[in-house]
């Protein structure tokens, strides 16, 4: 039995987001995505398997060439559950900015 990784473990990861990024603009392959890197290839690789095994990303052969891909569906999944928390801030700031505006109506 595989275990299935969680794609919050996967952006936890500086340069998983990175490459998250880079495949926002565009599809792209291992190799071009490890020349904006200043590590290892393998290293490159293993946040690629990651990345993949979260279902964040997605790989298409082409020839000889495999081209990863940002799976934007994925990404929407993690914006929706981020949104409950924005509202929240929202909310406070809103909140926040009412008290200082209160505060400096009774200083006049």
């Amino acid at each position: 039995m595989k275990l299935r990784r969680d794609p919050f473990q996967a952006i936890a990861d500086p340069t998983r987001r990175a490459i998250l990024v880079l495949l926002a603009s565009q599809t792209m392959t291992a190799g071009a995505i490890a020349d904006n890197f200043d590590v290892a290839r393998p290293t490159i690789s293993k946040h690629m398997q990651v990345l993949n095994e979260c279902e964040l990303i997605t790989a298409t052969q082409k020839g000889r060439e495999i081209y990863y891909e940002l799976k934007v569906d994925k990404m929407k999944e993690i914006d929706h559950w981020l949104a409950q928390f924005r509202q929240i801030w929202q909310d406070r700031y809103n909140e926040l900015d009412n008290l200082l505006s209160t505060l400096k109506k009774n200083e006049t």
